[in-house]
């Protein structure tokens, strides 16, 4: 097997991201989080970066590992269910690596599951041998299926899987789950989970060595801070010291706090990044234990 193909020299970093769809709102707002801006062309396939060298290409979500693979792209903005499927079938082709996830982006979550008739008793994937498997996945699917010693058909169809059952084209169904209502209407229910899906950041196997290297540690160092304080809020209050002990374990999820003596009083005034929900619940929880002046404040970035 031959190694991956060098990284082509640039000086402006280019990221890939859907056109349209579910991804594309929520990937162009998580970029513009990280302090990215854009000048979009007159047929809106090309965004120039305004205030870093970091431009975007607007394309389907399928072709995205395959710009990345051909160096047309340097990172791409995809489901981690289009990566790991086309990445199967390089491997099933004999190819090399091309490409790899760096990071998970938090939106666009479903799961790649087994789907059967509501008839059906289910036993486990043993039940699959001999059977007909519908699906949009059949890397994913066949190598599910040769984990589980399972000897099954894959049927490829590009659209409209969960009829196939339907049709007589199929006995069963391997696709996305997100609500599970498509199935349902089909009579279909999900029993076995392939994959746990979401929206990923990838890039190539190899290293950039040139710019593109600085801006893309950049861009991950932003996308660190904006994921994390996502839900994140900054809580501030005041108590006495002996308190302490009782109300910091009422923080779980906070970071170590920021403790300051106030002038003139015998009290602190402390600081706590919390980076799960500060309910109101929370708050009373902290004033019964002693917390007194609590507030609550948004975070608008933040860099490790």
């Amino acid at each position: 097997m031959s190694p991956a193909p060098p990284v082509a020299s640039r000086d402006r970093l280019r990221i890939a991201i859907q056109k349209s769809g579910r991804l594309a709102e929520p990937a162009r707002a998580l970029l513009a989080s990280c302090g990215l801006s854009w000048r979009e062309s007159r047929d809106r396939l090309f965004c120039y970066g305004e205030t870093l060298p970091v431009d975007l290409l607007l394309v389907r979500d399928d072709d995205i590992p395959g710009l990345i693979a051909d160096g047309v792209c340097d990172l791409g903005v995809v489901g981690r269910n289009v990566l790991l499927e086309q990445d199967g079938d390089r491997r099933g082709a004999g190819k090399p690596a091309a490409f790899r996830e760096l990071r998970a982006l938090g939106f666009g979550g479903c799961r790649l599951m087994v789907a059967v008739p509501d008839g059906w008793s289910w036993d486990g994937p043993a039940q699959l041998a001999g059977k007909r498997i519908a699906t949009s996945y059949p890397a994913l699917t066949a190598q599910w299926l040769a984990r589980n010693g399972v000897d099954a058909q894959v049927v490829l169809l590009s659209g409209s899987v969960e009829i196939a059952p339907k049709l007589g084209q199929a006995d069963v169904v391997c696709d996305l789950v997100s609500s599970g209502a498509t199935l349902a209407a089909n009579q279909l229910k999900p029993v076995e989970t392939l994959l746990q899906s979401e929206a990923v950041l990838a890039g190539p196997v190899g290293e950039f060595d040139d710019v593109r290297g600085e801006l893309a540690d950049l861009l991950l160092r932003r996308l660190d801070g904006a994921l994390r304080i996502k839900h994140s809020k900054l809580l501030m209050f005041q108590a006495s010291r002996e308190l302490l002990p009782s109300l910091l374990p009422l923080l779980p999820d906070a970071e170590a706090p920021t403790v300051m003596r106030i002038d003139g009083e015998d009290g602190l005034a402390l600081q706590a990044l919390c980076h799960g929900a500060v309910t109101w619940q929370r708050l009373e929880d902290l004033k019964r234990a002693g917390a007194r002046g609590l507030m609550v404040l948004p975070v608008e970035g933040m860099l490790a």
